[in-house]
C-alpha cells in the first residue's frame, strides 16, 4: 500500500527540487526522471510556461509525496509505479520532476510539477476530488504491483452506504414531527390512498402543497418551505425503495395490495378501505342547517349515511364499541412510541458500527506512517510531515478501545450494519403504518362524537 500526500509550492520552488534530487537521497541521482524539463533548470521551465500562458497563479507548483510500505517493494519498482502514476494523472500536461527516495528505511517517491497546464494555459485544481482520484489511481497501480491496498470491505461498505438513512438528528426531529423528509412520505402515501390513476396522485400532491419537477426523477418541495426551500427527489437512496416513481405508479395501480408491501413483515394491522368518508356535519350549531328545512332533511340522511360508513370502517379493526375505538387509537399510540424506541436503539448501534467501521479504515489507511514513527520518533521531520495521520491513528485506535465492535473485522461490521439498516427500514415502514391508523381512527372517533352531540 502506498500513503499520497500533496501540498502546493508557492516560492523556494528550486529549493524543494534541490531538496528531493539530493545524491544521498536517491541512490547518486540514478532514481530521478522527468517529463517536458530538464531536472537541473525545472525552475525555470515551469516559470517560463507560466509566462507563456499568461497564467497569474500564484502557486508555482505541487508537490505530491507517495511512500510505500518497508520491504514491500524495490525501489526501482517503485521509481516506476511512480512514472505510472503521473502518466495517469497529469496525462502528458504538465512538466514535473521524479525522484525515489530510499533513505528513510522506507521508499518514497517526491514528485514536483508544475501547476500550470502547458496545453491549456489553466491551472490545476487541488480540491477533494482530484486528490481521491490521485489515492485512487495509486491504490490501483499497488494492486496491479502485488501491493498491499486499502481494505476493499471498507471501499464497499462506504459505495453501498454513501447516504446512511436517517442520521440521529434527523430521527429527533422525525419524532418530534417535523423530519420533512417523513412528511413527504407521508403525504406520498396519503396521495396514492386518494387517487385513481398516476395523474391524480400529481394533482394530489399539488394539492397538499408540494411543487413538483419532472424528469428521470419526480422531485417535491414544499410550498412552506419545510424541506430547506430545494426539491428531493424520489429515489431509493433518499425516500426509500417504496416511493420511486415506477413504484408509486404500481403502488396506485395494486391498491389493494398496498399495506401488506409498506407493512414490515412481522407486524400487520387489519386491512382497510382506501375510501375517504366525508365528515358529519354540526346540525346544531350549523346556520344553514337552521334556516334552511330542506337543507336539514339532507344534513340528517348524509349524517346518518356517513356515520353508518363509519361504523362500517371502525369494525374493519375489529372495533365493537366506542370504549374499544378510544383503547384501539391508545394501544396504537404506545406502539408507535415503542416503535420510536426501536429505531432510535437501532440508530444508535448503526451509529456506533459506522464509527467503528470508519477507525479501523483510519487504522489501516495510516498503520504505515504509524509504524515509521514508532521505528523512529526522533525522526522530528518526519512526524511534522505526517502529524495528522499520526494523530488520526492515535484517536482511531483509543476509539475502538472503547468500542463493543472493537474486535470484529470490515466484513462482519458491514454485514451487522446492513442487517440493522433493514430492520430499521421495516420499523420505520412499521411507524407510517401505525401514524396513518392513528390518524384514521382520529377522523374516525371525530365523526362519532359529532353524530352522537347531534342526537343528544
Amino acid at each position: 500500500m502506498a500513503v499520497t500526500k500533496i501540498h502546493p509550492i508557492k516560492n523556494t520552488l528550486n529549493l524543494a527540487l534541490d531538496y528531493i534530487m539530493n545524491g544521498d537521497k536517491t541512490d547518486d541521482k540514478i532514481l530521478i526522471s522527468s517529463f517536458g524539463c530538464n531536472p537541473k533548470t525545472a525552475h525555470l521551465e515551469f516559470e517560463q510556461t507560466k509566462k507563456e500562458c499568461s497564467s497569474k497563479v500564484e502557486i508555482l507548483a505541487r508537490h505530491l509525496i507517495q511512500a510505500f510500505a518497508p520491504d514491500e517493494t524495490t525501489p526501482e519498482q517503485a521509481h516506476q509505479i511512480g512514472l505510472d502514476l503521473c502518466n495517469k494523472i497529469l496525462k502528458d500536461e504538465y512538466e514535473f520532476v521524479l525522484t525515489t527516495h530510499i533513505d528513510k528505511g522506507h521508499i518514497h517517491n517526491h514528485i514536483i510539477f508544475n501547476n500550470v497546464n502547458f496545453k491549456t494555459g489553466k491551472a490545476y485544481i487541488s480540491n477533494k476530488r482530484t486528490y481521491h482520484q490521485i489515492r485512487y489511481q495509486s491504490d490501483k497501480l499497488c494492486k496491479e504491483n502485488g501491493l498491499s491496498v486499502i481494505d476493499e470491505n471498507y471501499k464497499i461498505f462506504r459505495t453501498k452506504y454513501r447516504t446512511n438513512g436517517k442520521s440521529y438528528k434527523e430521527y429527533v426531529e422525525f419524532k418530534k414531527g417535523n423530519s420533512w423528509k417523513n412528511k413527504l412520505q407521508i403525504a406520498i402515501d396519503k396521495a396514492i390512498e386518494k387517487s385513481e390513476t398516476y395523474d391524480d396522485f400529481i394533482k394530489t400532491m399539488e394539492d397538499f402543497g408540494y411543487e413538483i419537477k419532472f424528469g428521470k426523477y419526480l422531485s417535491f418541495r414544499h410550498k412552506d418551505k419545510r424541506d430547506n426551500g430545494r426539491f428531493t427527489r424520489a429515489k431509493a437512496s433518499t425516500l426509500g425503495a417504496d416511493y420511486t416513481k415506477e413504484r408509486i405508479k404500481e403502488r396506485i395501480e395494486n391498491r389493494e395490495n398496498l399495506r401488506s408491501n409498506t407493512n414490515s413483515k412481522t407486524y400487520n394491522y387489519e386491512k382497510t378501505s382506501s375510501k375517504n368518508f366525508d365528515n358529519i356535519i354540526d346540525t346544531k350549531n350549523n346556520k344553514k342547517v337552521q334556516s334552511s328545512k330542506g337543507y336539514k332533511i339532507w344534513a340528517n340522511r348524509h349524517n346518518m349515511k356517513t356515520m353508518a360508513n363509519t361504523l362500517n370502517e371502525i369494525r374493519k379493526y375489529g372495533i365493537n364499541s366506542y370504549n374499544e375505538l378510544d383503547k384501539k387509537l391508545q394501544e396504537t399510540a404506545t406502539q408507535r412510541q415503542n416503535t420510536l424506541n426501536k429505531i432510535k436503539q437501532v440508530e444508535n448501534s448503526m451509529r456506533d458500527i459506522y464509527s467503528a467501521i470508519e477507525n479501523k479504515n483510519t487504522l489501516k489507511k495510516n498503520k504505515l506512517v504509524y509504524d515509521m514513527y514508532i521505528k523512529n520518533k526522533s525522526d522530528k521531520d518526519f512526524y511534522e510531515e505526517y502529524k495528522a495521520e499520526i494523530i488520526a491513528y492515535k484517536s482511531a485506535l483509543n476509539a475502538l478501545k472503547k468500542s463493543d465492535y472493537g474486535n470484529l473485522d470490515i466484513s462482519t461490521l458491514s454485514d451487522k450494519y446492513m442487517a440493522l439498516k433493514e430492520e430499521k427500514g421495516e420499523l420505520m415502514a412499521k411507524y407510517t403504518t401505525e401514524n396513518s391508523t392513528i390518524y384514521a381512527l382520529q377522523n374516525l372517533k371525530i365523526n362519532a362524537d359529532k353524530y352522537m352531540e347531534n342526537e343528544r
